[in-house]
């Protein structure tokens, strides 16, 4: 009698392949009812039946950044990885884009586990430095810890931490000089990113981790450059840029700012590996205007003739230096410029992203085929005068052969 209940049993608990339509719709609606029963309303759903589709986005007070990334800046709801060499510009481009987030009534905070930041710089920058919130953890377990509760709260909705390297387990502050630690750190990352993601999401707080580059050793093929923190990082990261200074600005013989170079290496919300470059002004941050410029006289809403910029018709100044400081000065026009570039962007966003055309000896823009086809003739006609040469030297050996 109780083998035949346990056999009862097992057949009711068996796993049964449904073939017929209308009982794979029967037992998916049970499924269903019995999830939302278990774990709540909302934990399943269909994808298209989510309230909301379209990822909310955080500028970060570059343009063209902004563009490269997809969805108009930095996505909330996500783990964000900001990497590069030393003075590269990570911390001006994250403190930028707190300043942005700031304007639109956003809270931030920043976990500054260097020690190292600089308030004055940051109000430079625009950022609000009154309403900023500041920590700095003594030791990596603490900087984690906090960042946790923050994004717990569901108040906060941008959070920085800079840095990953400088986020040391208590074990290592504890120990002595010399003391072997292996792999500590790496663990720490691994299981706060764990308990991390989830409440990201649900609270839709963006998280920024900057982190710094080492070399490993004895590469001797590929490239050497890895960063701190093990491998977690770059697994949960959403998006992942990779900003480098490609060159200087000049005043003359001063030196007042960097070029920069950022790469999008990883994006999980937009096609990857788009390439920007803008102007870091030393005390001032990102030269966005200079990039406004830049971008709206590629997409011709600003026009040049000779030296001269105009806009709608009207001359705003000769020389960049004085269509720069005239835009400066009409911040309701660059507005508008600036959202008429996104607007473009937003339907052709390969049109803003793509390389500027050539242009030809009178200044007029060529497009990629013209210029293809052009250096295919100069080729064939430099291979057409290497052959005359060739023929003329046969000539004139064939004469002073005759001679001889």
């Amino acid at each position: 009698m109780a083998s035949e209940k346990k056999s009862n049993k097992n057949t009711k608990n068996a796993v049964v392949k449904q073939t017929d339509p209308e009982q794979r719709q029967k037992a998916l609606a049970a499924a269903l009812a019995q999830i939302e029963k278990q774990f709540g309303k909302g934990s399943i759903m269909k994808l298209g039946q989510t309230e909301n589709l379209d990822i909310e986005a955080v500028s970060t007070g570059s343009i063209g950044l902004d563009m490269a990334l997809g969805i108009g800046g930095l996505p909330m709801g996500r783990i964000v990885e900001i990497f590069g060499p030393e003075s590269s510009g990570k911390t001006t481009l994250t403190l930028s884009t707190v300043a942005q987030a700031q304007k639109t009534g956003k809270t931030c905070a920043f976990i500054d586990a260097e020690h190292a930041l600089d308030p004055v710089y940051a109000q430079k920058l625009g950022v609000n430095t009154d309403d900023l919130l500041i920590s700095q953890p003594d030791n990596g377990e603490q900087a984690l810890e906090i960042c946790d509760a923050l994004v717990r709260s569901g108040a906060v909705d941008v959070i920085i931490v800079d840095s990953v390297a400088a986020l040391t387990p208590k074990a290592e502050i504890e120990g002595d000089m010399g003391d072997s630690h292996m792999g500590l750190q790496a663990r720490l990352m691994s299981q706060a990113l764990r308990k991390l993601t989830a409440n990201i999401k649900t609270t839709n707080c963006l998280v920024i981790f900057i982190n710094q580059i080492r070399m490993k050793i004895g590469v001797m093929f590929g490239n050497p450059e890895t960063t701190t923190g093990g491998n977690a990082l770059k697994f949960y990261s959403s998006v992942r840029l990779d900003i480098r200074r490609s060159g200087v600005v000049k005043d003359g013989d001063n030196i007042i700012g960097s070029e920069t170079k950022v790469k999008v290496v990883k994006n999980k919300v937009a096609p990857p590996f788009r390439e920007v470059n803008f102007d870091i002004m030393y005390g001032e941050g990102i030269a966005r205007i200079n990039e406004l410029l830049i971008l709206a006289e590629k997409q011709g809403f600003i026009k040049k003739s000779g030296a001269w910029f105009s806009y709608e018709g009207e001359k705003i100044g000769q020389g960049k230096n004085n269509a720069i400081k005239w835009l400066a000065e009409h911040p309701e026009i660059t507005t508008k410029i600036e959202a008429e570039l996104r607007d473009l962007f937003m339907k052709n966003p390969n049109s803003i992203l793509a390389p500027s055309p050539k242009k030809g000896k009178k200044g007029k823009e060529k497009d990629v085929e013209e210029v293809e086809e052009t250096e295919e003739i100069e080729e064939i006609e430099e291979f057409e005068d290497d052959v005359e040469e060739l023929d003329a030297d046969a000539d004139d050996f064939n004469e002073d052969e005759e001679e001889l």
